[in-house]
């Protein structure tokens, strides 16, 4: 067990150095009072001859001589131990009202917050654990002003159209026609879509998404969500092919098909014209899976995981990648089905695969 620079060692070495001080107190002691008082009593005369009051004054001698030791080796071990654990308990404290201060300044919402890493291995520890802490909450309150931000846009554009709309239909200067009607029910349907998008992102992340369970094949659910995206694919000139194995399982098949529709939403969205993205599916022991695999921006290594966090956007790309929020939604019905879903990319440039795991019917 490693003690040298740890909070555990240096406790340790404050209780011997205590055990220490009081043993060289008795010693000390031992080795001058003691000799001294026992020759000042061989001087008087006291210790010679056989008599028994004699020999008991030289007993109650040597017995005051070992009390005076021992009250000298415990004085010393008490003021010692004071001082250790004043020395130490004021390092301690110093450390612990670091960590209290920078919790209560983020508390207070100040997310910039840090503490000094002090030399104790276990306070560094505790230290470092809570810098991490500042910093994920500091990014979280950066995507939390930036989703406001991005929210508030896509609020105003449809609110705006059929804002638009409806004043010049009390002006007098546009006529209701079924193109007009078209038009604003469009931008209805986006401000639906969206309450339903950010409804559904927070009953993923609190566990409470309801299922409707059934036995269906994987592979169907795929080739569904994949037609019922061709048209964008088309627009935007990336290829889709769907490569469907027979993968049995009970699933809620709505559910499953959101997530198909975020994974190749998310691989349009990132994937150049002239690319391609590919839907597998397959059953592996007790599992079922289904790869969607783009050939488009890729995934920088240190953003693998942090793509699947709310309202987080992969860096450097020149596409807009939406609102953020639609992998941590995928990534929610998969583990409410008990299964997962995970990224890999080779990197920047080299495309993605997102794979979702599902247990096998």
């Amino acid at each position: 067990m490693k003690l040298v620079g740890t909070l555990r060692g240096r406790l340790i070495a404050s209780y011997l150095a205590v055990v220490a001080v009081g043993s060289l107190a008795v010693w000390v002691v031992s080795r001058t009072i003691a000799p001294e008082r026992f020759g000042r009593q061989i001087r008087a005369g006291r210790g010679a001859g056989a008599g028994g009051g004699a020999a008991q004054d030289l007993q109650d001698t040597v017995l005051e001589s070992v009390d005076v030791a021992l009250a000298f080796g415990v004085i010393a071990g008490l003021a010692a131990a004071a001082l250790v654990g004043v020395v130490v308990s004021r390092r301690l404290l110093r450390s612990l009202a670091s960590v209290r201060r920078a919790t209560r300044e983020m508390a207070a919402g100040d997310y910039q917050s840090r503490i000094p890493i002090p030399p104790e291995r276990e306070l560094a520890e505790l230290a470092a654990d809570v810098n991490t802490l500042g910093e994920a909450l500091e990014e979280t309150e950066r995507r939390r002003t930036r989703l406001i931000g991005e929210l508030a846009h896509e609020l105003r554009t449809p609110l705006t159209t059929i804002g638009g709309y409806m004043e010049a239909f009390l002006d007098g200067v546009r006529e209701p026609d079924p193109a007009t009607f078209a038009a604003v029910a469009d931008e209805a349907r986006r401000l639906h879509r969206l309450a339903d998008d950010l409804a559904l992102l927070s009953r993923a992340e609190e566990g409470t998404l309801s299922l409707q369970l059934a036995e269906t094949d994987l592979a169907e659910l795929a080739s569904r969500a994949a037609e019922y995206l061709r048209p964008q694919f088309d627009d935007q000139s990336v290829s889709l092919t769907v490569l469907g194995g027979e993968a049995h399982c009970v699933v809620d098949s709505d559910r499953i098909v959101q997530v198909f529709i975020n994974l190749l939403g998310n691989a349009v969205v990132h994937t150049p014209a002239g690319g391609s993205v590919s839907i597998r599916t397959g059953e592996t022991g007790s599992t079922v899976w289904a790869e969607v695999t783009d050939t488009g921006s890729g995934i920088p290594p240190d953003e693998i995981e942090q793509v699947f966090e709310r309202f987080y956007r992969i860096s450097g790309t020149d596409r807009p990648p939406g609102r953020g929020i639609g992998l941590t939604i995928a990534r929610g019905i998969a583990q409410a089905h008990g299964g997962s879903l995970r990224a890999t990319s080779p990197g920047p440039g080299r495309g993605a695969t997102f794979t979702l795991s599902l247990p096998a019917a």
